[in-house]
């Protein structure tokens, strides 16, 4: 039988998935060394929402997180989700931001790179993809989100999967970010891409639904490579599939994953004593599948946002309403996957349309952006109407959006200098590039280490303005 490798994402994807990405950096250390002996392939411990929580709300420099992780893992790889030319932030960053980053990224531990976009628009990930292979990435990781809809075919995917091996990545992901992917479609899948592209697969599929087990096994099955998962304690629900589970059921079917069990059994005692100590970031209704997902499309963290908005405007008696309008808003922008960004673009329109009684009466600055093409290009045409009300005469651009931007960093360098940071680091201007507010702030020593909550306690989201652009993100749970 072949082997089967085992990509655990507990320090980056479970926490932020269940405990709002508040692991601290003095909670992960201890754990690295007996936790790198057990035979995995990969952790993914950085990217995502891991850089913007560490500053804004631990009070840490995500460089140094990652650095103090590289001390201590030695046998296994340490990966990290890009989101192409969003990076780790929220809109497009020029392309000199892009290669600093990951130049920046690989010299202080970083040695594979999953690099998606929203729109599955691969112009949105050649630099980075570049950069990567530039400055000697050990793997470069090509992603496809998954999401349904009627351009969403098997058909369409196998063609994403032949543009990345195009870009020469070194494997290829299924990013099913909400859970949608059946164990039916999860084999036909894998079968087709198999057929056409000659490269590893790693499937990638959230618990929210119920289905990923069973989606990851039928993916085995029919030849993936690698699947992700999550220690025991912070796994199911909005996270992935459990990696004890996984191993054990693997192995006894005669897949080789060259994990030792014994150890991860070990690893599962320490991060049951995380799980309680954190428990007041914890929403019971994370922990358990929403098989709602699988009318609505709608993530889980994005689901929450949604209430979270309503509740802000007392009009929590709109959800009916907000949940039939996510759809319809997701046909109208060009079926975009519902992935950061274009998760919040399309939930707070749906809510601007009905709370305002017109559909597209008020529109987000996203919206536009997203319809301007200012995000890359629709995997469906936006609808013509739709376009005509929010553009009016203009034409939305059809060159990548990067290309319309101005180089960056030696201006933000400046900048920080003005405001007082002398001799600023490669890595301290890129704090202050992605996020100018909190990263200013950090940088100058004016944010502290928020409190643990207690429990029952609710946070809801939060809202960051971004050179003057305002995204309202979820950041905490009961």
């Amino acid at each position: 039988m072949p082997k089967v490798k085992i990509v655990d994402l507990t320090l980056r994807d479970g926490h932020q998935s269940l405990l709002a990405t508040r692991l601290r950096t003095r909670d992960i250390v201890p754990i690295l060394e007996k936790f790198d002996s057990a035979g995995l392939y990969s952790f993914e411990v950085w990217g995502g929402a891991t850089f913007d929580v560490a500053h804004r709300f631990l009070n840490e420099n995500p460089w140094e997180r990652l650095r103090e992780i590289r001390k201590r893992v030695k046998n296994t790889y340490l990966q990290m989700l890009l989101r192409g030319q969003n990076l780790v932030g929220y809109r497009h960053y020029p392309d000199d931001i892009v290669e600093k980053f990951v130049q920046k990224s690989i010299e202080n531990g970083v040695d594979v790179f999953r690099i998606f976009d929203a729109l599955n628009d691969v112009r949105n990930l050649i630099s980075s993809i570049k950069a990567a292979k530039k400055y000697g990435a050990t793997h470069v990781q090509g992603t496809i989100c998954y999401t349904i809809s009627p351009v969403h075919t098997i058909e369409s995917y196998v063609e994403n999967a032949k543009e990345l091996a195009a870009l020469e990545v070194d494997s290829i992901c299924i990013k099913d970010m909400a859970g949608l992917m059946s164990p039916k479609i999860a084999y036909e899948l894998v079968k087709a891409i198999k057929k056409e592209v000659q490269l590893p697969l790693d499937i990638h599929s959230h618990y929210t639904s119920g289905m990923a087990s069973m989606a990851l096994f039928e993916a085995v099955k029919a030849g993936a490579d690698i699947i992700d998962t999550c220690m025991s304690p912070l796994s199911c629900g909005t996270s992935h599939p459990p990696t004890e589970s996984m191993v054990y059921a693997l192995e006894e079917l005669g897949y080789k994953t060259g994990v030792n069990l014994d150890v991860l059994l070990e690893v599962r005692e320490y991060f049951m004593k995380i799980r309680e100590k954190y428990q007041g970031y914890l929403d019971q209704l994370s922990t358990i599948p929403d098989t709602r997902v699988l009318i609505y499309q709608i993530p889980g963290g994005m689901f929450s946002n949604l209430i979270s908005q309503l509740k802000e405007q007392n009009a929590l008696d709109k959800l009916d309403e907000v949940l039939k309008e996510v759809p319809r808003v997701k046909e109208d922008l060009g079926h975009p996957p519902l992935v950061t960004p274009t998760s919040q673009i399309v939930g707070v329109q749906a809510v601007m349309n009905v709370l305002s009684g017109e559909r597209y009466k008020i529109v987000t600055r996203e919206t536009k952006d997203l319809v301007r093409g200012m995000y890359g290009k629709t995997p469906a045409n936006i609808n013509p109407e739709v376009m005509k009300k929010i553009l009016g005469d203009e034409k939305p651009i059809e060159c990548r959006p990067a290309d319309l931007l101005e180089p960056e960093f030696e201006k933000r360098k400046r900048e920080l200098i003005e405001f007082g940071i002398k001799n600023p680091s490669d890595e301290d201007v890129l704090i202050y590039a992605l996020f100018p507010q909190t990263g200013l702030k950090f940088l100058k020593g004016e944010l502290k280490e928020e409190q643990f909550p207690s429990v029952g306690k609710i946070e809801g989201s939060y809202e960051v303005e971004i050179d003057g652009v305002k995204y309202r993100v979820k950041v905490s749970t009961r």
